[in-house]
């Protein structure tokens, strides 16, 4: 082993032509249905449920974090969109780290984006089942709680009730669970709890995914359309039964409470990147796909800040910790027929999420097949649907198993870091490309703008401000990973002054990263162990396996 066959990179002339001959996949997608998917995707459990739970630690405020991350996003956008421009074949991030940075690099994201899209349909799943059972309530159904929560969401609210105490005045989303927990059926002396509408939704799409491209565009077309009429409809109808004092205090919890929304606000962008899972199935994706992320990300990024305003303004932020909070602050106010209608579309809204992201997991494991990265298993197209049905048979496994007893805010906060990665990588990627020349055979550019000075000036802004307004050696003794923040942007100064960087990726990564410091040391931990069994994987298989190994 050497140092160049770890970071031996893929040809950005021959990519497309070669990867993409003789896949046998349909392309039937143009730029609405891209946009689509992106929306479709973006717009899940993000606005459904973990806008609740953000709301509920930062206050109104939180709206500000919305646009704050979705700078951060678009900043990552505009890199994908270049690369999109260039490569027209699936794989997202991880080809296009491939042709940047390298083999192993490549191998990271793709191992990162398991937890991207596998634990972030998980999410979603355990969001749709909360919906599910609220709209079976509103018809007089029962549905037992022990079937729609999972393991450890009631278990670890049972035992944060018998720690506060019996008269403690906890969450409404707490307290229900802690009971579910208390009145689970036993089996062998363990507390029986199963979220089975999670598992049912994510197989019946699972299903759907493997039968095609053109039946899944269909479905998820008409799905957010739905979307969109909801939200719309929350945002004109809630506009009445907003109370101003609700959002005083803006920042109730301050820039900590604020940052603290973090993880549960940035899932709910993520997912965009999946519009480049779908490049092979793509029409003309080196011009409709940097369109598609560029629409996506702005209309989402509307729809959610009126959206935050708008439940905050409805009720105070502290009673917004529910998993269903657009239903719940109408049947505050007394609205239960709207309440009703949100829950009954909502269910079917958030479907589209997870079909996007069934959709988009399968595709980047079929391109690291082709790589021989992974078994060829994975790349076995389906003789009559068209699609890699291998694939999309064991991402439905993974999602689906995990969702029936995971908790939800457990695997908001995993999938973030491995987002945050994967959005470093593709930043930097158009760093390098930009430093080789390669940028000119892109028909979609990052705007150029000279970060020679700027970089290096705002450095000296931004520490200015640190040291002025915190305690330094408070902040870093419980947040030591700013240390790396600062360290890398003093890195970024050097050599952009250097080779004249252009200043948006430089910022995307610098975004991302700061990002990345709001996660707690458990999130980091989980990460660096997942890409410890990643690259155990890779050496044992994938590095002997690769395709340009067997070039040489």
């Amino acid at each position: 082993m050497n140092l160049n066959s770890f970071i031996r990179k893929k040809n950005i002339d021959s990519i497309s032509g070669e990867d993409a001959i003789g896949s046998g996949m349909k392309r039937v997608l143009g730029v609405k249905d891209l946009t689509l998917f992106g929306i479709a995707a973006i717009i899940g459990a993000g606005i459904f449920s973990t806008i609740g739970r953000a709301a509920f630690y930062g206050g109104p405020a939180v709206s500000l974090l919305f646009v704050f991350v979705a700078i951060a996003c678009i900043f990552t956008a505009l890199c994908y969109a270049q690369f999109a421009s260039m490569i027209s074949v699936s794989g997202s991030a991880y080809t296009y780290t491939y042709v940047s940075l390298g083999e192993v690099f490549a191998w990271v994201i793709g191992w990162a984006l398991i937890l991207e899209y596998a634990v972030s349909n998980m999410v979603i799943a355990i969001s749709w089942s909360e919906y599910f059972t609220t709209l079976l309530h509103g018809f007089g159904i029962a549905w037992p709680d022990w079937l729609a929560i999972g393991y450890s969401t009631a278990h670890k609210a049972y035992n944060e009730v018998i720690t506060a105490g019996a008269d403690a005045n906890l969450p409404y989303h707490i307290s229900s669970a802690a009971r579910a927990y208390q009145n689970a059926p036993q089996f062998m002396g363990m507390k029986v709890l199963v979220n089975l509408p999670a598992g049912l939704v994510v197989t019946a799409l699972t299903y759907l995914v493997y039968i095609g491209i053109k039946e899944s565009k269909t479905i998820n077309n008409l799905l957010v359309y739905l979307k969109i009429a909801i939200i719309l409809t929350v945002i004109l109808v809630g506009a009445f039964f907003v109370k101003p004092d609700n959002w005083s205090p803006f920042a109730p919890n301050g820039l900590t409470g604020v940052l603290g929304g973090v993880a549960a606000v940035f899932f709910a962008f993520i997912g965009f990147d999946s519009i480049s899972t779908t490049a092979e199935e793509s029409k003309n994706p080196q011009r409709d796909m940097p369109r598609a992320m560029m629409y996506c990300l702005g209309i989402c990024t509307i729809l959610y800040v009126a959206i935050a305003l708008v439940l905050t303004g409805m009720v105070n932020y502290k009673e917004l910790g529910v998993d269903d909070p657009l239903a719940y602050v109408f049947q505050v106010v007394d609205m239960n027929f709207v309440a009703g209608v949100i829950s009954a579309t909502a269910i079917v809204a958030i479907t589209s999420a997870i079909l996007v992201f069934q959709i988009g997991q399968p595709r980047i494991w079929m391109t690291m097949s082709r790589d021989g990265l992974l078994w060829p298993k994975f790349s076995k197209i389906h003789p009559k649907y068209k699609t890699p049905s291998f694939s999309t048979v064991i991402a439905g496994i993974l999602v689906c198993i995990p969702s029936l007893f995971l908790d939800m805010q457990f695997v908001v906060d995993l999938t973030s870091v491995g987002t945050f990665f994967a959005f470093i990588l593709v930043c930097a990627g158009v760093l390098f490309l930009d430093h080789k020349g390669d940028s000119k055979k892109a028909k979609f550019k990052v705007p150029y703008i000279n970060g020679q000075y700027i970089i290096f000036i705002l450095l000296l802004v931004a520490v200015s401000l640190f040291l002025v307004k915190t305690d330094f050696i408070e902040v870093i003794s419980h947040k030591p990973l700013l240390l790396v923040f600062w360290a890398v942007w003093l890195g970024l100064s050097i050599t952009a002054f250097k080779y004249k960087f252009s200043l948006l990726p430089v910022l995307g990564i610098l975004t991302n990263l700061y990002l990345m410091t709001e996660l707690g040391w458990s999130n980091w931990v989980m990460f660096i162990i997942w890409l410890a069994i990643g690259l155990i994987i890779y050496l044992g298989y994938g590095y002997r396996k690769s395709k340009l190994a067997s070039q040489k």
